[in-house]
């Protein structure tokens, strides 16, 4: 073989690694990277020396578990995280089962403009999350809300909807109206790829409209709905928006509402990166181990009903 050819062949071999030679640059620099130095600052801490005063009297040094240990013990934390649970056994359900009814009644034969309702309920989703909260913020304050101005023209009683229990009704309700449509997109993409044959055969088998949706579309979209169960998840441990939006407007909501808000706080309130990055890391930890035993948990049962 000349060395003509022998480069020519080597350029060939070694084009799909210089293509993927950029977005793996990306990905290290912009991905990698920070979550490993965010790692590394978890196990660190600065001490103080003395009186704190002059150059050398604050240095960063190892502090090992430390930062993990004070992040386990701290109750502001773990009420965030209780908050969140309570959020997103609210958000989860009524999301999902709305883009599902949603995603099945476009999937009907009998509906009617079909490409606009579609777009209707996809758009909350292309509004970006802090304007939403916004939005739904001054809809829940009783002097500018018009909600309130017509019960209060009703006579009806007017619900304090930033405070107490129904707080997490006004912000599981944000994030509802914008997740929904994203959610509905991915199932009724699925419903579209299911063959017209099983829709005909159905029919031929004197099945209603709604025993074809139960017993044959829900169970051929299950692939859809476990990965928008795991987005849902995902975003749920992640809300940070809506609660930080809605914080100036009502007493109800502080600064460690949620566990990100507590890793802000502590980032940037009390200047403490190396505790924050502890919680972040542990927040990340139980993402993914949340995340991965879903979908082995769902894994294991598309198995088990496959060999059965």
């Amino acid at each position: 073989m000349s060395s003509s050819t022998s480069r020519r062949s080597y350029g060939v071999k070694g084009a799909p690694y210089g293509f993927l030679l950029p977005a793996t640059i990306l990905f290290a620099l912009f991905f990698a990277l920070p979550i490993g130095y965010a790692v590394w600052l978890s196990f660190r801490k600065v001490r103080v020396f003395g009186l704190g005063l002059g150059s050398g009297a604050r240095k960063e040094v190892w502090a090992g578990f430390e930062n993990y240990t004070q992040a386990f013990q701290d109750s502001e934390l773990l009420h965030g995280a209780l908050r969140v649970l309570g959020y997103g056994c609210v958000v989860v359900p009524v999301m999902l089962g709305l883009a599902l009814l949603f995603a099945l009644m476009l999937d009907s034969e009998k509906v009617r403009l079909a490409p606009f309702t579609r777009l209707a309920i996809f758009l909350p989703y292309a509004i970006p999350g802090v304007v939403a909260a916004l939005l739904w913020g001054f809809l829940y304050l009783p002097d500018v809300s018009p909600f309130y101005f017509v019960l209060d023209k009703l006579g009806l009683p007017q619900p304090d909807l930033l405070d107490g229990g129904p707080l997490y009704l006004a912000l599981s309700n944000i994030a509802v109206w914008g997740g929904t449509g994203f959610n509905m997109i991915v199932i009724y993409t699925s419903l579209r790829s299911i063959p017209a044959e099983v829709h005909e055969a159905a029919k031929l088998d004197g099945a209603t409209p709604l025993q074809v949706a139960v017993r044959i579309k829900i169970p051929m979209v299950a692939p859809s709905l476990v990965l928008t169960f795991f987005f849902s998840i995902i975003a749920t441990l992640q809300v940070f928006n809506e609660p930080t939006t809605l914080k100036p407007l009502t007493n109800s909501v502080n600064t460690t509402w949620s566990p990100l808000m507590k890793v802000y706080q502590d980032a940037f309130g009390r200047n403490d990166i190396y505790s924050a990055a502890a919680e972040a890391t542990l927040i990340a930890v139980v993402t993914l181990l949340l995340s991965f035993g879903f979908l082995r948990a769902a894994n294991r049962r598309n198995k088990q009903e496959a060999a059965g």
